[in-house]
């Protein structure tokens, strides 16, 4: 049985490394299946939009998404708004998806507490 993207820890990762390959997302994707692979400015990434309740657990779920980025030393893009956290990883260096972005998507949804 593969990994658990929940129990791995985050690689240091250099420019000129590789993004995942289309084998390697069907193995990851199914671990954090309400991520959305999005593509903006020709850069892939993982996205989803985490529904709280208000403002001040937006601000709560984005500052535990900020500990545990810290924590790995691979950091989001973060949109909080009334009710909601928009969460973007992907790995600047490589201008793509890199295994630790299916990492810190599956360790975002470990620290989310549905509404």
């Amino acid at each position: 049985m593969a990994e658990q993207l929940t129990q791995m820890v985050c690689e240091a990762c250099r420019s000129g490394a590789p993004t995942v390959t289309d084998e390697e997302i069907a193995q990851f994707k199914p671990q954090i299946p309400e991520w959305q692979i999005k593509e903006v400015d020709g850069v892939k990434r993982l996205e989803r939009v985490f529904s709280l309740r208000n403002f001040v657990d937006a601000l709560a779920f984005t500052n535990k998404v900020g500990e545990i980025a810290e924590e790995m030393g691979h950091h989001p893009a973060l949109l909080t708004e009334w009710g909601k956290v928009t969460v973007s990883w992907w790995t600047h260096k490589i201008r793509g998806l890199h295994k630790n972005d299916f990492i810190m998507a599956a360790k975002t949804d470990q620290v989310y507490t549905p509404k």
